[in-house]
């Protein structure tokens, strides 16, 4: 996606005479030879060892009954062992994608290995504890070959961590002193992607922790906490956005995230102190501090940031919606509700359309 604009802003620039041809064929060339680039074989390669690590879970799941302890617990540990080694070979020799394909296929033989110990011997603890080791062990295996693939699956066990700690109830009472440790396990990952360079891994890490606020506040529902999460992220989000922010500098390096993610903590708390209000009057003046948030945010960064851009339309509108539902739905009944709301969407449409000429506008003038 980001190629094909790039291609297109190049073409028009060599067509416009500011830029020449032998420019524009450089700079797409240094792009398509970086590392973080996409690649159809890469993403195959990784595929194919994430099919291949889920076939020897499912035998290690098959719990071999014929061969002795001894037996598979040192052909697991051999295969641990083996596709490390591997994925050390190819990559020195410049086999990126076959090495990082063995790597994965090494760490999730580390997962292997716990489930068939776990599993033979009938050692106490509980999912939580599996991945936590799983999680120490690919860390160390990210950070030993500076692998962005593995960084990748070191974010995806943290993932694994948070949904084990649930059960259908809601928090498990015996594992709530693991809760805490999810923002430790998301500031592990984004260390390693700073190390690695997995530039796109880091979003997991930051959903990691817009989900377990979002949790943290589901299993404990509270005002204090709604007005936290919102405090906290738009203090977070003026930092990250504010060209006077003595963070700002360092929130750029790491691109849109940090104001995308710090301004949807900030939206969610205000949807939590809207679901705590109590009354119409109460709950209105929620509704209008959200909009407020929404234009606040679009008028800050929804210049250079489309993502904070969307987020703050789609606010606005769902919450305009929302409004007229509860206040105007219930007095004029269904069909003068769906009036109200077509009229609202299309006042909406009208806003954006000239919000985004003027943000074109002023692309063109920063040119």
């Amino acid at each position: 996606m980001y190629r094909g604009r790039m291609e297109r802003d190049l073409k028009r620039w060599v067509d416009l005479g500011l830029l020449p041809q032998s420019s524009a064929s450089a700079m797409l060339a240094e792009y398509d030879a970086r590392e973080s680039t996409f690649s159809v074989g890469r993403v195959l390669l990784a595929l194919a060892a994430l099919l291949l690590s889920a076939s020897l879970l499912l035998l290690v799941a098959a719990n071999w009954e014929a061969l002795p302890r001894l037996v598979r617990v040192s052909g697991v540990v051999a295969l641990i062992w083996l596709f490390h080694f591997l994925g050390a070979y190819f990559l020195g020799r410049g086999a990126k994608a076959v090495g990082s394909a063995l790597l994965i296929l090494g760490t999730m033989s580390f997962g292997a290995g716990i489930a068939l110990v776990g599993q033979m011997y009938h050692l106490s603890g509980d999912a939580a504890d599996a991945m936590l080791l799983w999680f120490a062990g690919a860390c160390l295996s990210a950070a030993a070959f500076a692998s962005a693939a593995v960084t990748t699956i070191t974010a995806c066990l943290a993932w694994a961590f948070l949904i084990t700690l649930f059960d259908s109830g809601g928090l498990v009472s015996a594992v709530e002193s693991y809760f805490w440790l999810v923002p430790v396990l998301a500031a592990i990952v984004l260390t390693l992607v700073r190390y690695t360079n997995a530039g796109r891994t880091r979003h997991l890490a930051y959903l990691l922790c817009v989900t377990w606020l979002g949790a943290l506040y589901v299993d404990n529902p509270g005002l204090w906490l709604a007005i936290s999460f919102c405090a906290a992220g738009l203090i977070a989000f003026l930092l990250a956005s504010l060209p006077r922010s003595p963070l700002y500098g360092l929130a750029c390096e790491a691109g849109s995230a940090p104001s995308f993610y710090s301004f949807a903590v900030a939206v969610i708390g205000l949807i939590a102190l809207q679901s705590e209000a109590e009354g119409v009057l109460a709950e209105a003046t929620a509704g209008v501090g959200l909009l407020a948030i929404a234009l606040m945010g679009i008028g800050v960064v929804g210049a250079r940031n489309g993502a904070v851009r969307y987020l703050g339309y789609a606010v606005f509108a769902l919450e305009i919606l929302y409004l007229a539902f509860e206040t105007l739905g219930s007095i004029l009944g269904t069909s003068g509700f769906f009036l109200i709301s077509g009229m609202v969407v299309a006042l909406v449409a009208w806003l954006v359309i000239r919000v985004e000429r003027r943000f074109g506008r002023v692309g063109e003038a920063s040119r």
